[in-house]
């Protein structure tokens, strides 16, 4: 019966990450960098919200858009933290995480033959989406310049089929934050295009030293913008699959039946400790921030003194080095690293063919596990004997 099955879901691979994190089973020893889960427990007063949910048999469906009572608190996060002005009735979903948040955009704005342009290192999640949507993902190398997207490679890429770009910024892999004048010559580049933006932003409130700017706050860009959100990665809550879009009503209104069609309405007890976190728990963010800065500052010294070229994360919690001065590829390094070294981080080419050449390192772990793995990544490369860019 397997060749009755739909051939875009038998071609689906599960992604590089899962399947090296998964590997790291084989080696209960080894010191695990991989995953982007927050290492903080859900604050506490966010727990006992959802407790209480339960407790008081708040256990029924929910409007399918969401409870209104989260939709106006996510509202109001939104607009008192970054400016922006969403209606809670009409332009608030709620969603099963990000991840269902973008499932549903996807499948709403997507036709066959469609285009999406995407900045390049970057999280595999968004290529299947859009495959199995019928659309075709289209690349675009931000090696060149610093993991930013550039309007020359907008213009590179572009072409009569383009029908999204994506935008993933704090980035996953690479910690980057766009500037705000930089995303303001994107904007006004894509303010006159037929074209919709999916702009990927759950680690907006994992930023340090400045604040995130959303492209929907820049003339003529918030009638094609649909914003992805959540609180997996702000408030430690992965579990609790909470997340958001914010975008105009007439998109909103089709997305709602996508959403509705694939899960009826997200957990109701986690939307119950979800007004809790974006009510009282507004500051929960910078108390884990300050200690992700203080790791981010950590790794990226021990790299640096590994002799690894790193570009330096304003966001999220990975680091993207180059091992390239290493010569070799991203999957054998990072296989070797495990198995012979103890250490598992995620090769860079499971972030996309430009992701070849380096490796990524979540600092979403305490400090002491931390130093244990640079230790023994650091012990690895020394002992491997680098000459003229080869392993001896």
């Amino acid at each position: 019966m397997k060749e009755l099955l739909n051939p875009r879901v038998r071609k689906l691979q599960v992604p590089g990450i899962r399947q090296f994190s998964n590997l790291v089973s084989q080696y209960p020893s080894a010191v695990n960098l991989t995953i982007g889960q927050p290492d903080f427990p859900t604050p506490e007063h966010v727990k006992q919200a959802g407790t209480k949910a339960i407790s008081q048999n708040h256990t029924a469906y929910t409007h399918n858009a969401g409870l209104l009572e989260l939709r106006k608190a996510a509202s109001d996060f939104i607009g008192d933290t970054y400016g922006l002005e969403y209606d809670p009735e009409k332009e608030v979903l709620v969603t099963v995480g990000a991840s269902e948040a973008l499932d549903a955009a996807f499948r709403t704005i997507l036709q066959e033959g469609d285009e999406v342009l995407i900045p390049a290192p970057i999280y595999p999640g968004y290529e299947p989406l859009i495959e199995l949507c019928g659309g075709k993902t289209v690349y675009m190398d931000t090696t060149k310049h610093d993991f930013k997207l550039s309007v020359d490679l907008l213009k590179e890429n572009w072409t009569a089929k383009t029908k999204c770009v994506v935008m993933n910024f704090p980035s996953n892999p690479t910690g980057v934050v766009m500037p705000e004048q930089e995303l303001r010559e994107l904007a006004w580049f894509l303010q006159s295009k037929d074209v919709f933006v999916v702009s990927d932003e759950i680690y907006s409130e994992n930023i340090y030293g400045k604040k995130h700017v959303s492209i929907a706050s820049f003339p003529g860009m918030r009638e094609k913008t649909i914003i992805i959100n959540g609180l997996s990665k702000s408030h430690s809550m992965t579990g609790w699959r909470i997340g958001f879009t914010f975008a105009p009503s007439d998109i909103t209104e089709e997305m709602v039946k996508v959403h509705l069609y694939n899960t009826v309405c997200a957990p109701t007890m986690s939307q119950y400790a979800a007004i809790e976190a974006l009510t009282n728990g507004r500051l929960d963010p910078a108390m884990m921030n300050e200690q992700y800065m203080a790791r981010r500052d950590y790794v990226e010294h021990r790299l640096l003194q590994m002799g690894l070229d790193v570009v330096k994360p304003e966001g999220a919690f990975y680091i993207f080095p180059s091992i390239q001065s290493l010569g070799r590829k991203s999957y054998d390094f990072a296989f070797e690293l495990l198995s012979k070294g103890g250490v598992a981080v995620v090769p860079g080419s499971a972030f996309s063919i430009y992701g070849e050449g380096y490796v990524r390192l979540s600092y979403a772990y305490s400090v002491s596990v931390l130093r244990e793995g640079l230790n023994r990544m650091e012990q690895f490369i020394e002992t491997s004997h680098v000459v003229k860019g080869d392993f001896l």
